[in-house]
């Protein structure tokens, strides 16, 4: 089973950046200067914990102008196809649709192409054609919070 939380504290933070570096920096070959941003401390982070407590993934959201962006989600290689990413998308949705500034707004992300078909699963559809974002293609996804 796997649990699903919002990240209050300093230890938690450094998890899931540990399991960021391991996807994006290491795996994919991100930048770490493009991985880590100005948005760090104001975006909700979540993180994924497998039924041993274990953390193996992590997401995180933010509001911006264009509405609220979805954001920088990792799964460990060793947790992949286990309903982990499913999980993260539920959660993060659903501290989206608890705020009352969300209403009516638009929910977005840059998805990689192995991940759109999740994000599809949820109601999200692609806009616009693929592009490239540190090296690794990507579509923008969209979908309203109603």
């Amino acid at each position: 089973m796997i649990s699903v939380r919002v990240v209050d504290n300093q230890e938690d933070l450094k998890k899931i950046f540990s399991i960021r570096e391991k996807v994006f920096v290491e795996e994919q070959n991100v930048a770490r200067e493009e991985e880590y941003d100005e948005f760090e401390d104001i975006s909700t982070h979540f993180i994924a914990e497998d039924e041993l407590g274990n953390a193996c993934g992590t997401a995180r959201w933010r509001f911006t102008d264009n509405g609220m962006k979805l954001e920088r989600f990792a799964v460990l290689k060793s947790h992949r196809g286990n309903g982990v990413g499913q999980a993260l998308v539920q959660a993060v949705i659903d501290d989206i649709r608890a705020k009352p500034k969300s209403e009516g707004k638009k929910l977005y992300m840059h998805a990689q192409l192995p991940a759109v078909s999740l994000y599809e699963r949820f109601g999200f559809k692609k806009v616009g054609d693929q592009f490239e974002e540190c090296n690794i293609m990507h579509y923008q996804m969209e979908m309203m919070n109603s």
